[in-house]
């Protein structure tokens, strides 16, 4: 996932405000933890700064599956400009709930009528 960084997007200090950043890295993490197609939510996260956003940078959230064991997984996303620069590091725990984003058998059966 990535977005460029606005004038709307900083704060008093000029740069990316963090809360855009975490924003950007939450919904990785969201999409990388329901990916299998069973509806997960976030446990607790954590991130570290460890660059500023400029106006106009591209930043891109980067999010990989960890370890998934049962219904718990743990996802890291970093968070990097287009000039490689590591923004953000930031650590999501998920739990699998009820549930699941769409009905696979249909999906299978629609997919061989074609």
């Amino acid at each position: 996932m990535s977005f460029t960084v606005a004038p709307n997007h900083l704060n008093g200090h000029g740069i990316c405000h963090g809360g855009f950043i975490f924003a950007l890295a939450d919904s990785a993490f969201a999409f990388a933890c329901n990916s299998r197609n069973r509806n997960a939510v976030a446990v607790h996260n954590t991130i570290s700064y460890l660059s500023p956003g400029r106006l106009g940078e591209k930043l891109t959230a980067k999010a990989r599956e960890v370890n998934l064991k049962g219904r718990s997984g743990i996802y890291d996303v970093s968070v990097s400009a287009c000039d490689g620069r590591v923004l953000a590091l930031f650590r999501g725990v998920s739990r699998i709930v009820a549930g699941s984003h769409f009905d696979e058998e249909n999906i299978a059966s629609t997919d061989t009528e074609a």
